[in-house]
């Protein structure tokens, strides 16, 4: 057994690391495997705030985002959207309420996110790096 005095930085020092390794989890942006668009973090952001429709080669882009209680979905808003989750839950507000936008759908889970993305030609979504399976196409933004 630890001394009291070694015990508890011992527990802390672990505890921190595990919550550190959680929060950097890689983020990727995916899609189907045909999708040979060029795509870059510009056009993903304006794609999921609505601004633009089509990826760059003119085919139709549809966003899938994860719940608001995910951990990749605040991530995602914070490091491509540029904006804090609350940020883009008022502006999704705003356009709903002016009838000018609908949000992207939502899904629970990574999972869910790769197997609607693999079924949909059209789909762009973002999942956690561990999670890609070869169903969908990993897209490396600049």
């Amino acid at each position: 057994m630890l001394p009291k005095r070694i015990y508890k930085p011992l527990l802390a020092a672990v505890l921190l690391s595990s919550v550190s390794g959680i929060a950097s989890a890689e983020l990727v942006v995916i899609v189907h495997p045909s999708n040979a668009a060029t795509i870059d973090s510009t056009q993903v952001q304006r794609i999921f705030l609505g601004k633009e429709k089509k990826f760059a080669d003119g085919n139709e882009a549809t966003p899938i985002n994860t719940v608001a209680s995910n951990a990749s979905r605040e991530q995602f808003d914070t490091k491509i959207l540029e904006r804090s989750s609350s940020q883009v839950a008022a502006y999704w507000s705003k356009l709903v309420f002016t009838g000018k936008g609908i949000p992207p759908k939502e899904l629970e889970n990574d999972a869910a996110v790769i197997a609607t993305v693999a079924a949909d030609a059209s789909a762009i979504g973002y999942v956690d790096s561990a999670a890609v399976t070869g169903a969908v196409k990993v897209i490396t933004l600049n």
